[in-house]
Parts: structure tokens; sequence; C-alpha cells
């Protein structure tokens, strides 16, 4: 079969005729570039190498968890702050006195990294800014929160235990913790800050 020769991004790339002018007919945006090899026998072959489409409504639903689990973790950070030295007395210190707190450090030092981490890693975060590493900052923080519920109350009977708030107490940072994870792996897809700056680059 002939072989009609197209330069692509400067590489040389061979395309069936046939190829183009159905892709043309059929409207097609743009024909994927193809590899020329030469088989043992002497004999060129191109192989048609497709670009996977964007799935959009996995990225558009992606990008909505994304932005809700940054801004409604907001407040939490906003909490720790009106009263640090509280947070860290009756929380951090009984529950979480594993954490290293000798100087400089302290458990008042805790509370404000934590704050920080529900502040400065959700806006990160809802952005799509440096999205692994702020959803790891909030991942490490509601794991924490998940360790200080199943501290003060136990399991309550999970998971077919029915409790009298509706709700285990660990449940709403074990599901941030869930989510935070995802965003962890898989980043903040192609709706997102860090996705633009890697085109502008």
């Amino acid at each position: 079969m002939m072989l009609t020769q197209q330069h692509v991004c400067g590489l040389s790339t061979a395309i069936p005729p046939r190829l183009t002018s159905r892709a043309s007919l059929r409207g097609a945006r743009a024909v994927a570039p193809s590899k020329t090899f030469v088989s043992r026998r002497g004999r060129a072959k191109a192989v048609v190498v497709k670009a996977e489409d964007t799935n959009w409504g996995r990225e558009l639903s992606s990008a909505v968890v994304r932005v809700g689990a940054g801004v409604l973790m907001v407040h939490n950070g906003l909490d720790k702050l009106a009263d640090p030295e509280g947070f860290a007395k009756f929380v951090v210190e009984p529950y979480l006195g594993f954490l290293p707190h000798d100087d400089p450090l302290s458990f008042v030092t805790w509370t404000y990294l934590a704050a920080g981490a529900e502040l400065v890693g959700a806006a990160g975060l809802t952005l799509g800014f440096l999205t692994r590493l702020s959803a790891l900052s909030l991942f490490s923080t509601m794991g924490l929160a998940v360790y200080f519920h199943v501290a003060q109350s136990g399991l309550e009977g999970f998971p077919l235990g029915v409790v009298e708030k509706h709700q285990y107490a660990y449940e709403p940072a074990a599901l941030y913790c869930l989510i935070y994870f995802y965003f962890v792996v898989n980043g903040g897809g192609a709706l997102s800050l860090d996705n633009a700056l890697k085109k502008d680059d």
C-alpha cells in the first residue's frame, strides 16, 4: 500500500492516503500520527497511534468533589485558630500525646500545623495547585482526626452499629480521608491549575 509522507512536529510520519481521506470525510478533528517500521522481510508497515479522548464527565465530577472537599474543610482550620490553646489542651494533649512535643515543638504547635493544613491545604486542593501535596497534608490531618474520635468513643459497633447521633463520631473524618487519598494518588485532573501550568511548560 502506498504511504503519504507528512511532517508532524518536525517528525516524518507515514499515513495511508485512504485513512486520511476517510477521516476528513467523517469530520475528524485530527488524524493520529503513525509510526513506520520495517519488518524482517523488508516491508514497510504503518501503525496508527490513537490518542485517548478526555472523559469530561469524569473530569468534571472529580473537580466538583475536589472543590467541595476543599471548601468544606476551611471552617475546621478557622475553628482551631479561634482557640488554639483550648484545642491543644483538650484534644491534642490527651489523645494525640504521642506526637513529638519537646522544644521547639508543643501541642499548640501541632494545632497551628493542623489549622495550616486545613486552610492552605484546602486552598491548594480547591484550586488544584500542588494537588497531591495539598491532599496529603489534609489526609494526614484527617487521619489524626479519625484516631482522635476512635480513641474517644471507640468504633461504635462499626460497621453494623446503629448509634444515637445517626453517624459514627469518626465518620466525617474517615470520609474526608478517603476523598483526600484519591487526590493524593490521582492528582487534580484536567480541570486543575496543576494541569494548566503543565500545558504552559
